[in-house]
């Protein structure tokens, strides 16, 4: 048994040193642009608001590439977004934007489908001011060349980045010529995305077996690697059909079939697989208050509450309004890449109330945290689970969290409440007092 000290080590309370590359979008777009149309290719970026004869600018629906081996690329305002990156050609580019809505929030998509409707007429040339040519040789390896090749056809890509993380990856929507989506490709860049990139390969794979009532999954079409990157290739889930109201019932049913996809284990907290692996994955993270206090909550929770039995099952793993879509088609979920089995059962339910919290309410971070525990009786109470239960599934769901912040570095590639330290861990210390 790990001894506990009587008070816990201080925290950091701060972010930490930021990677500023991380956080400028065009240098970011950059840098992924030249790593998917690698050299002898040149990448070149435009902004039309520089431009000192904005009358020799072209039209927007000549911008199109006249020569094989170029591509020409808009930039997208990021209405409440990053920026979205989209082939030049109208039509193309409106009907990018238009799928890109339906993974949002009603009024966002409204606006959205409103402002792709926009591209398709000559107010777009007002609008799109920011522009990137690739000039390669016709006969050049690109991303596009090769998911060109896998799937046997000519593509045009649309390109979103997301917001500075340390698991932001370049997620490509692939379109034909005349803009119907046909597949989305994940390009995992460094270890960290790599890594991820197999993993949902991996969780989608099982899934697709066991075969998960209620919920549509994206099918894998293809996965390997190129230059050194994985590339996995998803069919397409339609989140842009007609939205309809999702019941809380439904969707805890949705995540216990998840839960179970695997079976559901049951063992007393202290001495689990789960607690284990939670503590390697701790020992991997950076040295630091953080860890320190982290791994001393950790040890202070098996302490009191190590003799407390739990259902262990999986998990989605990012489960939040953002990753599905409740349409005429039913419910839609995507983003696996944080599957894991083996975790206390409730997990995914209590993700989402904390990621809601985080996201369009903007509630304080440590409040945020702090709610998740204290809801998570009635939260859990459709899973089964006891309130002494609850309250440390709730507890070990922070710190599992915390975990992941840290080992990822999340606070230093610029991570929105990427520093666990400021919220989560004070979180876990205050409701270690309740126990």
């Amino acid at each position: 048994m790990h001894s506990a000290e009587t008070s816990p080590p201080v925290v950091s309370g701060s972010a930490g040193p930021a990677d500023l590359a991380a956080q400028r979008q065009p240098a970011y777009l950059r840098q992924v642009c030249e790593l998917l149309w690698p050299p002898p290719a040149v990448v070149t970026m435009h902004d039309g608001f520089r431009q000192p004869n904005t009358r020799g600018l072209p039209r927007h629906r000549a911008r199109a590439p006249e020569r094989p081996g170029v591509s020409a690329f808009a930039l997208v305002p990021g209405l409440g977004r990053p920026p979205l990156l989209v082939p030049a050609e109208q039509r193309v580019a409106a009907a990018a934007v238009h799928h890109f809505s339906g993974q949002r929030s009603r009024v966002p998509r409204a606006a959205t489908r409103v402002f792709s409707l926009l591209l398709a007429t000559e107010v777009s040339d007002v609008v799109l001011r920011r522009w990137v040519q690739v000039d390669a040789l016709a006969s050049a390896q690109t991303i596009e060349t090769y998911l060109a090749d896998v799937l046997g056809q000519d593509l045009k890509i649309s390109m979103y980045l997301g917001p500075p993380r340390a698991n932001r990856k370049p997620v490509l929507q692939l379109l034909t010529p005349l803009g119907e989506t046909i597949a989305f490709a994940k390009i995992g860049i460094n270890p960290l995305t790599c890594r991820l990139v197999r993993t949902e390969r991996a969780a989608l794979d099982l899934l697709g077996r066991a075969g998960i009532a209620g919920i549509s999954l994206p099918r894998v079409l293809h996965h390997n690697q190129w230059n050194g990157f994985e590339v996995l290739v998803l069919s397409v889930v339609p989140a842009w059909t007609r939205h309809r109201p999702l019941p809380r019932a439904r969707l805890t049913a949705a995540m216990k079939a998840v839960a179970q996809v695997d079976d559901l284990d049951s063992e007393p907290l202290l001495g689990s697989a789960y607690l284990g692996r939670l503590r390697d994955r701790l020992a991997n993270a950076d040295r630091g208050p953080d860890r320190d206090a982290l791994t001393w909550a950790l040890d202070r929770l098996a302490d009191r509450a190590g003799g407390t039995v739990l259902a262990y099952g999986a998990w989605h793993g990012d489960w939040a309004p953002w990753n599905m879509a409740s349409t005429t088609r039913g419910l839609l979920v995507w983003d696996w890449e944080r599957f894991t089995a083996g975790v206390p059962l409730g997990f995914d339910a209590l993700h989402y109330r904390l990621q809601a919290d985080l996201g369009p309410r903007h509630r304080n971070p440590l409040t945020a945290a702090t709610a998740s525990v204290r809801s998570a009786a009635r939260l859990l109470a459709p899973f089964g689970v006891s309130t002494e239960q609850a309250q440390l599934t709730g507890i070990l769901y922070l710190a599992d969290l915390a975990t992941r912040y840290l080992v990822d570095r999340q606070a230093s590639a610029g991570a929105q409440n990427g520093a666990p330290g400021t919220w989560l861990i004070p979180a876990i210390i205050h409701e270690l007092t309740r126990l």
